[in-house]
């Protein structure tokens, strides 16, 4: 199934001459020139010709050959609905004025069936609608949703074990069993004993300060003080102290913020007053225990 004129060459082959009614068989062009030529393949529409349709037209393949000629190819599916032997016209490429041919081919269709004639004509049946399986449908909604359920709790008693594990193996800080008042009491003395403040280190000290008492705060009176500013502090602890130790309370606190963000120079009396407040502030709230006063009241 080959055509030779000069350098070009077009072939068609088709994979089945023979073909059921509605089947489908593929059919191969191919045509080889040199580079120098420019070739024009046939443009297909919807059918190769009366009673043949394409049902799948392939992108043309270009390949260089080792010789240096150009070779193009393409693939077309073909079927047919008419019980009939087809002669199929040869394939035609053109390059300029020229037009090459391919070897003509043959298709035969074949009607797999017998149509018995003799039966009267009658009419298509109306389309009819399958009935709703409303179990079907609903059952298969539950069943989405009990595992959505599902999942939701899986995820809620992980997240909840994974929270109480991180909890249990969280190592508990030594200072949160001893009482608020002991360990802030134990900072002060400390800070006392340095007394940094006296090396021009007065903002080291008044932080070192302040801090203890907002943390003494926070186990006390569960005001997270280091969280807050000064203000904010003072605001939520004004109901919970009385007036004059929320005085002083409020003087020494503002006179951290002075130093630390405002550079105030502070005087040796101011210094020793602040950590004279800091030390009855948490004698003056904490806790005593109802053990402690009985004894108390015995001597």
């Amino acid at each position: 199934m080959m055509s030779l004129f000069l350098a070009i060459v077009i072939s068609a082959s088709i994979d089945s001459t023979m073909l059921m009614l509605g089947d489908q068989t593929a059919m191969h062009l191919e045509v080889t020139h040199d580079a120098t030529e420019q070739v024009v393949l046939p443009t297909w529409g919807e059918s190769l010709q009366d009673g043949i349709e394409i049902v799948e037209k392939g992108k043309i393949d270009t390949t260089t050959l080792p010789d240096g000629r150009v070779q193009l190819k393409q693939d077309l599916m073909l079927t047919s609905f008419k019980d009939s032997l087809f002669a199929i016209e040869p394939l035609v490429a053109i390059s300029g004025n020229d037009s090459f041919w391919a070897d003509p081919m043959a298709l035969n269709v074949i009607q797999p069936f017998e149509i018995d004639s003799t039966n009267a004509i009658t009419d298509i049946k109306d389309i009819e609608k399958a009935p709703i399986w409303w179990w079907g449908i609903l059952r298969w909604v539950l069943l989405v949703v009990g595992l959505l359920l599902l999942v939701d709790l899986g995820f809620w008693l992980w997240k909840k074990y994974d929270k109480y594990r991180q909890k249990e193996e969280e190592p508990v800080d030594p200072e949160l069993l001893r009482p608020a008042d002991e360990v802030a009491l134990e900072k002060l003395d400390e800070i006392k004993a340095q007394k940094i403040w006296k090396d021009g280190k007065v903002k080291e000290y008044q932080t070192e300060l302040t801090d203890v008492v907002r943390e003494y705060i926070g186990r006390r009176f569960e005001v997270h003080s280091t969280e807050k500013t000064s203000d904010e502090t003072l605001r939520e602890m004004k109901p919970l102290i009385d007036k004059d130790l929320y005085g002083r309370l409020s003087k020494m606190l503002q006179l951290a913020d002075l130093v630390k963000f405002a550079k105030w120079h502070t005087t040796p009396d101011e210094n020793e007053s602040a950590l004279t407040t800091a030390y009855d502030f948490v004698n003056e709230t904490k806790i005593v225990e109802v053990e402690e006063v009985k004894e108390e009241e015995e001597v």
